[in-house]
């Protein structure tokens, strides 16, 4: 049976019945009647539903806030933030999806072509719980705006979020049964992949499970685009400007408690800065605020499960233990909740369990390199790549550099985050594919080609 757990306190939240397979195969069968009739519905009217939409979220705000930050615990700064984006992201889509899903002619003296972009139909879309609206929202803008339906089986420890998104698009005039949720265990997925009804399916999630669903949305030869872990490099130049550098990092690896894909997570810096942006760095994750996710003053609130923690505590202690420096933290908080303090690791080597994995929480690992070739070497020696924060003074290195990163995105100087108007993804084991922009709602249509002969007239 679903149900959440208040991270911060441990209760439980809210517990729901999952649903049977008599209602899960008529969800699916509504479900491709209605996108049906939605893929020919003109793209004005679809604009006008991403519009109410993002009126909707903006609406209720603060109840959508506190409920994702009562179900899996970011602080409520963080979660109106999440909502607001997601808002953007609709009125984004509303804006510029008949930009982008414009047809494009190829004309010669013989014959005049033309490339259209139909809807695939029904999309499964796969869902975590660190981002429960956002991550929703960012795939269901562009689905929606091109014209096909959407299948939600949204993280087992979010249920309550899973049910108000489907309640969300209804009440903003969707079609009953074109965006539906389906509480289902995951042991499930694997038979709704199969399904006939679902044409193509979204995931974002761990490297473990998007291999699984790469390996089932192969076997029934179906389009997939998979968003997965990453190990993100935050690369300190000796020239940086490390207060700057300092502040984001701090920013970059604690938002969202740590759990984020595209959180900074491994720190490599510059030897001949290092001490200085360490002492920088830990003096700042010390002022952070741990505690209660619904204080306005929490910086960095509870893991979203014990579980999480456990994996999170464990990799600290292997990489203390193989001899990286605890600078910060590195112990488990009493009483209840699922916390861990903000974490800071210096001296991490690349062999060290910090550097080697993915770690899923606050815990910040740094690792001194003797310049930009090393840093480069390091910052790819990962089977992730996501993103990439490069820190420098020297645009003209920063533009060398940059293209020597494996990554989907790298930022100069700044945050690594998603943007609704630009492509977002990555590359080796952190998945395929791209959300957003123009390249994210092209994923799932058909790109068709039509072709005229001179018989043809007008």
């Amino acid at each position: 049976m679903p149900q959440s757990l208040n991270p911060a306190t441990e209760d439980r939240v809210a517990e729901y019945a999952a649903h049977t397979p008599g209602e899960v195969d008529a969800a699916l069968t509504a479900a491709v009647a209605a996108q049906r009739e939605w893929r020919r519905t003109p793209i004005a009217h679809r604009r006008r539903l991403l519009h109410a939409i993002a009126g909707e979220l903006r609406s209720e705000k603060e109840t959508f806030a506190r409920l994702i930050t009562m179900e899996m615990g970011k602080p409520i700064a963080e979660s109106r933030a999440e909502i607001e984006k997601s808002a953007w992201t609709c009125d984004h889509y509303a804006d510029n999806s008949e930009l982008y899903l414009a047809a494009e002619t190829v004309s010669s003296s013989a014959s005049e072509s033309t490339i259209v972009f139909d809807p695939l139909g029904v999309l499964l879309a796969i869902m975590p719980w660190n981002y429960p609206f956002w991550q929703f929202f960012r795939f269901l803008a562009p689905a929606l705006a091109a014209g096909n339906g959407a299948v939600l089986k949204h993280a087992g420890n979010v249920p309550a979020c899973a049910i108000l998104l489907q309640e969300i698009v209804r009440r903003s005039g969707a079609p009953e049964g074109l965006c539906t949720t389906l509480l289902v265990d995951s042991g499930e997925v694997a038979g709704l992949i199969a399904d006939e009804r679902i044409a193509a399916v979204t995931l974002t999630g761990s490297t473990q499970v998007g291999a699984a669903v790469a390996a089932q949305a192969g076997t029934h030869l179906k389009k997939h685009v998979l968003e997965l872990g990453g190990s993100d490099p935050f690369i300190v130049l000796a020239d940086a400007d490390l207060a700057e550098a300092s502040t984001v990092a701090v920013r970059s690896r604690f938002n969202t408690s740590g759990q984020s894909c595209v959180n900074a997570k491994r720190f490599i810096v510059d030897h001949r800065v290092a001490d200085e942006f360490v002492n920088l760095l830990v003096d700042k994750a010390t002022a952070l605020v741990v505690g209660n996710p619904l204080d306005e003053a929490t910086a960095v609130g509870p893991l979203a499960r014990g579980d999480l923690r456990d994996v999170l505590h464990d990799q600290v202690l292997r990489t203390v233990a193989a001899g990286a420096t605890l600078r910060l933290g590195g112990q488990v908080m009493s009483g209840p909740g699922f916390f861990y303090p903000p974490t800071v690791l210096d001296h991490v080597k690349p062999d060290m369990a910090a550097f080697t994995e993915e770690t899923f929480g606050p815990v910040a690992a740094v690792t001194r390199v003797d310049g930009p070739t090393e840093a480069v070497e390091l910052a790819n020696r990962t089977e992730y790549g996501l993103g990439a924060s490069l820190w420098t003074s020297d645009i003209h290195e920063a533009r060398r550099l940059v293209r020597l990163i494996d990554a989907g995105a790298v930022f100069v100087n700044g945050q690594v985050a998603s943007d609704p108007r630009l492509p977002f993804g990555g590359i080796k084991k952190s998945g395929y594919g791209r959300e957003l922009g123009g390249y994210g709602i092209r994923e799932f249509v058909n790109v068709k080609t039509v072709w005229f002969g001179p018989a043809v007239t007008a």
